[in-house]
């Protein structure tokens, strides 16, 4: 039997896209033909269109439709800008297809950013706070994505630059498994 992937495209762009907020049209087109199921290998393509979070490598996940597209929505992404997405491949296609031009990090060191200026960086995993290196990279009215998570519970946040620093905005409630090495660090007390 051979999934009809198509038909579950649609699905999930109308049940847990359309659903819950995202009204940017260009991101229902994108969501409506990406073939999401080639960002996950073969034997969990079948979980691509869930609403749930799909390992596509070792503590690396696709974040639930609904997450990806209300983050994508919230950075506003704009034909001709450069973005940096991190352990994104997914959201990185969805820019991409909007005419954004992506530089993807999804090595062993994500905190390591391999430029500056970025207009948008877009994470699709959780963190207990986004490294300092992330938030220097971006460039003036620049837009990060994350969501943090302390604990079970998780925000989706929005970090943008100004000229007199880096504001914080929180955006929605939201659930992803946290990113290898990007965990709160615990100190000894007594």
């Amino acid at each position: 039997m051979t999934a009809d992937f198509a038909a579950a495209r649609l699905n999930m762009v109308e049940s847990q896209v359309r659903t819950n907020d995202v009204t940017d049209v260009r991101i229902h087109d994108v969501m409506r033909t990406l073939a999401r199921e080639e960002f996950v290998p073969p034997e969990k393509r079948f979980q691509a269109y869930a609403d749930a979070d799909v390992e596509y490598a070792p503590g690396r996940y696709l974040l639930r439709p609904r997450e990806v597209s209300k983050l994508l929505q919230a950075v506003r992404p704009l034909e001709g800008e450069r973005a940096l997405a991190i352990a994104a491949p997914y959201a990185a296609a969805v820019l991409e297809a909007l005419g954004v031009t992506v530089e993807r990090l999804d090595g062993e060191d994500l905190k390591t950013v391999p430029g500056s200026e970025y207009d948008l960086i877009m994470v699709e995993g959780a963190v207990s706070e986004p490294p300092k290196t992330w938030l220097d990279a971006l460039a003036p009215g620049g837009r990060l994505a994350v969501i943090e998570r302390d604990g079970p519970a998780g925000k989706a946040v929005l970090y943008i630059r100004t000229e007199d620093g880096v504001g914080r905005r929180s955006l929605f409630d939201a659930m992803a498994p946290i990113l290898p090495g990007l965990e709160r660090q615990v100190g000894f007390t007594f």
